[in-house]
Parts: structure tokens; C-alpha cells; sequence
């Protein structure tokens, strides 16, 4: 198939357009290379694909019109996988309007695309932070998520809402993925992992918040891809037991359906900070600090519906993870 991915030069979009290319499909590449974190590592991703037979790229932003609707009309593509977004809660406090230009603006703009072409299926990345408030662990796609706690958690929330509604105006077929805390090689510089693992070779100390009482499902790339993957095969259908006087949140009567894509296991901060040392070979310097507005204590993630309908949950080991983090963080930096 032709399948669009956004945000190809980003770290969830260029695994994905890789492993869709292994498996032989034509992949369009879409990103702006904004310079929210160094474009140099976008660019370097982006070379590990660009000349590969069935892959080109295209740069432009989501929140350019002109510029989506044409990419529409001219690759026609079967699927689109949008993983494109302006990412980060903590960025999010002071630079809300680039998160209504891409997460809100740039997402209509991808669903008025697909609606216009007749696109097979819309997977688009939602996130954990939609749970916000919620304390009900582990976090189930069938629980209510309306109160997130950042305005990034918020745009991820009106993402699913929108979608939703072109799947019952336009019964365009999408799914939603609720990523839980990705890591792995080639990740952002803006993470906890990025973040510690430079501060730790350059012996600076590591920033802890919420004094080290947070834990997160962490969830390594290649299980990010694989269920990504999956999903992209499965279209949905409209739920025939779906009951408007008792509404299911994870699907509905439209071609429409929500998945967590998680590890299953919150691992409390400390012991994720005790990993990292292991791998570095070197103990870090802390600086224990408050919980910082936006953040959530804890996540972690029920796959039910994932290991029901695409036959997978990850799997990769946190201590696994975090070496192979390292191992590529050795190489790419020369440390």
C-alpha cells in the first residue's frame, strides 16, 4: 500500500516509516523539521531512510492548508499513520499556540485530507496524558479522560473527539493510539532518558521531580512500532453492542476505536534513575525537586483491547531498553 506518515523525520515516525518499508509498502514522508530539539538528529534519522526504494519525502507543516490539501491530492495515499505533533507538556505551558496550530489546526487539516480522498483508515497517536486526573489504575481506553492536566493532554483529547466526529459524519474509519512514555534509540533530547543519560556522562545532576515519586510505563520503541504496525492492518468496524444510554469511551457506533499502547507496568522513578546508572556505569548526581505543573504521578496502561484485536502486548525489558539507549547514545554522541 501507499501510506503516509507524519512526522517521518520525528522519533516514533521515522521507526515506523522504516518497519513499514521493511514490510514492503510505499511510504510518504511528511515533517516540517521545526526546531523544537535539534533538527540535526531529525536529519540524521531521516537519512537512515531517504533513498531506500518506495520512500520520498515531503517538508511541510501541518498547520500550511495549501500545502496538506495539495500533498492529498497529488500521493492519494490508502492509509495515513499521523504521528506529527508538537510534543512536551512542560513546553506546552509557555508555548500553547504552537500546540493549537499543530495538534488542533494541523490534525483538521489531516482528517479534511483523508475525508476528501476516501482514505482507508486514519491511525493517528493520542497520548497517556489524556488520563490527566484520573487515579483508577491501570488506565483503561473504557474509563472516561476528561480531565487532562496540561493543554498538550488537552489537544491529544480534542484529537480523539474530532476524529470521532469524521467517523460518524464521514464514517472515515480511525483509531487512536494512547502512547505511554516511549523510549529507545534515536529518542528525544527533551525526555527523562535523553536528559539524565547526557547529564550523566557530562557529570552534571539529573533533575528528579516529585522528588522521585513518580512512576511511568515506560515503552520501548520497538513495541511502539509493532502495535503501530498492527493497528494499520486492522480497520475498525462499528461496535454493534456500542449503547448511546451507556456509552463506551473506547468505541462507538462509527468505524472507530481507541488502544493503549503500554507496557503494562509502572516502574517508580527511582528504579528506572537505578537502571540507567547500571547501563552508564556510573552513578548520577541528584537533584531532588517538586512536582512540576502539568506532570502526573503515576501512568500505566491496561492493553486488553490491544492483546484482543492485534494479538500483541510489549514486551521489552526496561533494564534491555535503556542499554540499547545507552549503546546508541555511546555511538552517535562518541561518549
Amino acid at each position: 500500500m501507499k501510506i503516509l506518515v507524519t512526522g517521518a523525520a520525528g522519533f516514533i515516525g521515522f521507526f515506523t516509516a522504516r518497519r513499514l518499508l521493511d514490510l514492503g509498502h510505499e511510504v510518504v514522508g511528511l515533517d516540517n523539521l521545526n526546531d523544537y530539539y535539534d533538527p540535526a538528529l531529525k536529519r540524521a534519522r531521516l537519512a537512515q531512510i531517504e533513498g531506500r526504494n518506495g520512500f520520498h519525502f515531503i517538508r511541510a507543516d501541518l498547520a500550511d492548508r495549501p500545502a496538506i490539501e495539495a500533498l492529498f491530492q497529488a500521493e492519494r495515499p490508502q492509509r495515513v499513520v499521523h504521528l506529527a505533533a508538537q510534543a512536551g507538556v512542560r513546553h506546552s505551558l509557555t508555548n500553547p499556540h504552537a500546540y493549537i496550530a499543530s495538534n488542533v489546526t494541523g490534525f483538521l487539516h489531516i482528517l479534511e485530507g483523508c475525508r476528501a480522498i476516501g482514505a482507508e483508515h486514519l491511525v493517528f497517536a493520542s497520548s497517556s496524558s489524556v488520563y490527566g486526573a484520573n487515579t483508577e489504575m491501570p488506565f483503561s481506553v473504557h474509563q472516561s479522560a476528561d480531565h487532562p492536566l496540561s493543554l498538550y493532554g488537552a489537544t491529544k483529547k480534542s484529537n480523539e473527539l474530532m476524529a470521532h466526529s469524521y467517523a460518524h459524519l464521514y464514517r472515515l474509519p480511525v483509531t487512536g493510539l494512547r502512547f505511554f512514555t516511549v523510549y529507545g534509540p534515536w529518542g528525544r533530547p527533551d525526555m527523562a532518558l535523553f536528559t539524565f543519560t547526557r547529564k550523566i556522562f557530562a557529570g552534571e545532576p539529573i533533575d528528579i521531580y516529585n522528588h522521585g515519586r513518580h512512576a511511568r510505563d515506560f515503552t520501548y520503541i520497538d513495541d511502539i512500532v509493532e502495535g503501530v504496525v498492527r493497528i494499520v492492518e486492522r480497520i475498525p468496524a462499528a461496535n454493534p453492542a456500542w449503547d448511546g444510554a451507556a456509552p463506551d469511551p473506547g468505541s462507538s457506533s462509527a468505524p472507530y476505536r481507541l488502544y493503549n499502547i503500554g507496557n503494562h507496568n509502572a516502574v517508580e522513578l527511582m528504579d528506572f534513575v537505578a537502571a540507567l546508572e547500571r547501563a552508564t556505569g556510573r552513578v548520577a548526581a541528584k537533584n531532588f525537586l517538586p512536582m512540576q505543573p502539568g506532570d502526573v504521578p503515576a501512568t500505566y496502561a491496561d492493553v486488553g483491547d490491544l492483546i484482543r484485536d492485534a494479538g500483541f502486548a510489549p514486551n521489552t525489558p526496561l533494564g534491555d531498553g535503556i542499554e540499547r539507549f545507552v549503546a546508541w547514545y555511546r555511538d552517535y554522541y562518541q561518549v
